[in-house]
């Protein structure tokens, strides 16, 4: 027996963010842009700081706790209500970390050895990585199923990993002779799913560049958008008539990408508007749409984070929340596998 389709359960949507350095557009874009899409169309969402994935490299212990703070300020300034989703920082809901075990032991090491992700990460000291990293995608399966979640807004980046969740739910399923876990499906979509950086257009927008000119954070100003996006990189040519004519022309193409996702409307309408118009014309109008759709998310997070109190206690009532539907589904699953429980 193979795992339920994602259809045969509630709808609900979960997904993540770890708590490491500023949160960037392009986690803004590609991440929780759309889980604010998902809210609004009703579905039950849940939305986590994974915060256990964070230490699987070292993290100085205030600087921790100051981006888990700042990550969920982010995420009710650009429109998660707290009221609406749940929004919680993982390592409050212990099952996180038990349901990861029990799939540690379901995993199979060549899966892991195939991750790319890890590859990446631990670069030519894969030796002296922590064994979290290694077991990250692990991890991440626990924080998906945990909730039986039938979707995950992922960036491109982690379909990987979404598909490792779905072998792993597969597999328990199989193991065990039960139809338990379902097959969660990715919802990747939208012109902003990958943002690349704004110094090279080949490379992914991250919080990690040692050049802070690579990308917009959330908690920039209004005049340090506008400055960022005007010293963009780019080519001298004029944006084309289609976007055939930006294949090799990745920082154009970026860009367009951006206004596109900024101005929820699709890259071929951006070209439609701006064919054949110079980047002295376009810069500045995507820096002005920038500028009007971020800095607002920049001063909401500025007032939230004068208040840590309040922050702790929205994480702590998502927690209690996330953990009302976890503790069942932890606890069906220890008896699937044979664990005795006392109740």
């Amino acid at each position: 027996m193979t795992a339920a389709p994602a259809s045969k359960f509630k709808p609900r949507v979960f997904s993540g963010i770890q708590p490491t350095n500023h949160l960037q557009l392009g986690n803004y874009l590609g991440a929780v842009k759309r889980f604010v899409e998902l809210q609004e169309k009703g579905v039950e969402t849940i939305y986590c700081i994974v915060d256990l994935h964070a230490i699987t490299v070292w993290q100085d212990p205030q600087d921790l706790r100051r981006a888990t703070r700042e990550l969920t300020a982010g995420y009710i300034a650009a429109g998660l209500d707290p009221e609406r989703s749940i929004l919680f920082n993982q390592s409050q809901v212990p099952g996180h970390a038990q349901l990861a075990w029990i799939f540690n032991c379901v995993a199979r090491v060549g899966w892991m050895n195939r991750m790319t992700q890890f590859k990446d990460k631990a670069g030519k000291n894969a030796e002296n990585a922590s064994l979290g990293l290694y077991a990250y995608p692990s991890l991440m399966a626990a924080d998906i199923l945990l909730y039986h979640a039938t979707h995950v807004p992922v960036g491109e980046d982690q379909k990987q990993h979404l598909e490792l969740t779905r072998d792993i739910a597969a597999k328990f399923n199989h193991d065990f002779g039960v139809d338990f876990f379902p097959l969660t499906e990715p919802v990747i979509e939208g012109a902003g799913t990958r943002v690349m950086s704004l110094r090279d257009g080949t490379r992914k927008m991250s919080k990690s560049d040692p050049s802070d000119a690579s990308r917009i954070n959330l908690t920039d100003d209004a005049d340090t958008i506008a400055r960022k996006f005007r010293k963009a990189k780019t080519d001298s040519e004029p944006l084309p008539e289609s976007l055939a004519g930006l294949k090799d022309r990745p920082e154009a193409r970026n860009l367009v990408n951006i206004y596109a996702a900024l101005a929820d409307t699709t890259p071929e309408a951006v070209i439609a508007e701006f064919a054949g118009k110079g980047f002295g014309v376009f810069k500045p109008a995507l820096a002005d749409l920038a500028v009007a759709r971020l800095s607002p998310i920049a001063e909401e997070m500025k007032r939230l984070m004068a208040d840590p109190a309040g922050i702790d206690r929205i994480l702590g009532e998502g927690a209690e929340r996330a953990n009302a539907i976890a503790q069942p589904i932890l606890d069906a699953t220890y008896d699937i596998v044979g664990l005795i429980r006392s109740r």
